[in-house]
């Protein structure tokens, strides 16, 4: 079965030879650079080598949500959904964006503290995220069969619908004149007395000083072959669609095993929260070291297998000889097949907690390749070692909700202007610069 299917997006009608920056990728963190950059009064152009939001932007779960963030994303995240509360009047389309609430039950001791160390990064400030009784719990999700004792609830959390969004902001990037080509592949970032001095598609040359990569999944392939090494790889998450479900809770739930939210069409999307199957393929060997720790963290959630991606990806990384197709243009969409047990799981935890979901229709399944970092946490910087190469890439399972605010931090540093947050967390430099590389636990 297919993945889910984006809005469409009309592509700009021809190429330019010339533009002040180049996205490379159409997800929304690309397209939201694209309309940052846009606004700015910058000549724009985003390169997809697929269709908008093709990838994880239309396959992901549709959270925006602050709770549970990473600590070192948290105040990225409130200034993303400053953002997402104006989307639809500043791109004039619905988004599906809502601020319905999420909900997190403590089902064990040990996920409530988990939980309430978590509540210890938000302590004094403004966010509205705190730690509920078992009455307060029951009066959110009266229907919801679940042994818990409390929970988290974060009434400024909300949920999007990831077919729509991407989509949207990238229209109204070019409403302002953003150039957007779709199924034109970036095949090289060209390089110059340590600069940046323009990109290869499969259209022809573009000239320009700024390039930023926001490739997702392919991020570290192409920025392999100008010379910088991002330590990134790639984990598959399986995600389900209902059928329409009357009675199905309106707030947005993480519960033992699954998590569930309503979709603007009356159906749920819902997934398995800890198991992710991770393909080992030739960057699982060089990455071992970096990503050492979080593996020992997060082990018992993955399910390794080895198999297709490895000679896949094997073959990708070999130098494209003149002639040659690239995997860009190979593989034009990453579509790979859900897996249908860890799906069928999460539907019968769901149909535990919430009788009203049992029989309820599952009518489409789908998986997505989640780009990972060494600490989980994305990448959003320049790279000192080239002029005006900056990276907006490895977001971890976490780039949804975070896309406007990292699209306009991106835009921050290719223009200079003062940076809507601290970038210092999302640095590339952390790989390099002996800084501890490990995700937080509690998250």
């Amino acid at each position: 079965m297919p993945g889910p299917t984006p809005d469409t997006v009309d592509p700009s009608p021809f190429q330019p030879k010339t533009a002040d920056a180049v996205i490379v990728g159409g997800g929304i963190i690309g397209a939201s650079i694209a309309l940052e950059l846009a606004e700015r009064g910058l000549s724009v152009t985003l390169c997809e080598k697929g269709v908008i939001a093709g990838e994880q932007s239309s396959r992901n779960w549709g959270w925006v949500r602050l709770s549970r963030r990473d600590p070192r994303e948290i105040e990225l995240m409130a200034a993303s959904i400053r953002l997402w509360e104006g989307m639809a009047k500043r791109v004039n389309s619905d988004v599906g964006y809502r601020q319905c609430g999420i909900v997190v039950p403590f089902y064990s001791r040990s996920f409530k503290r988990e939980n309430e160390a978590w509540l210890e990064h938000i302590k004094g400030t403004q966010h509205r995220v705190t730690a509920i009784d078992h009455a307060s719990v029951r009066a959110l999700v009266p229907d919801m069969n679940l042994d818990h004792d409390g929970g988290l609830y974060s009434p400024a959390d909300g949920r999007a619908e990831p077919q729509k969004a991407a989509p949207a902001i990238a229209r109204a990037a070019k409403a302002i004149g953003a150039t957007i080509l779709t199924n034109c592949a970036v095949t090289e970032i060209e390089t110059g007395a340590g600069s940046v001095c323009g990109v290869v598609t499969e259209q022809g040359r573009i000239a320009t000083k700024r390039v930023i990569v926001a490739g997702g999944a392919w991020s570290r392939l192409l920025l392999r072959g100008a010379g910088v090494t991002l330590p990134q790889l790639k984990v598959l998450n399986s995600v389900a669609r209902t059928q329409p479900v009357e009675g199905g809770p309106d707030i947005t739930v993480r519960g033992p095993g699954f998590s569930v939210r309503r979709r603007s069409d009356g159906g749920y999307t819902v997934s398995t929260l800890a198991s992710n199957v991770y393909d080992l393929t030739p960057d699982s060997f060089r990455f071992l070291k970096p990503f050492l720790p979080a593996l020992r963290l997060e082990w018992s959630s993955l399910k390794p297998r080895i198999g297709k991606r490895f000679i896949d990806e094997w073959r990708d990384m070999r130098p494209v000889k003149a002639g040659e197709v690239s995997a860009f243009e190979r593989t034009r969409i990453l579509d790979p097949a859900p897996n249908t047990k860890m799906i069928d799981l999460a539907m019968a935890r769901l149909a535990e907690a919430f009788p009203v979901f049992q029989g309820a229709e599952v009518v489409q399944r789908w998986a997505g390749y989640i780009d990972v970092t060494p600490d989980a946490v994305p990448v959003i910087s320049s790279i000192d070692a080239i002029c005006g190469l900056v990276v907006a890439t490895g977001f971890s399972g976490h780039g949804f909700g975070l896309g406007p605010g990292a699209g306009r931090l991106a835009a921050d540093l290719v223009t200079g202007a003062r940076p809507v947050v601290d970038p210092f967390a999302f640095r590339f430099s952390r790989f390099s610069d002996g800084s501890r590389i490990v995700p937080l636990t509690g998250v």
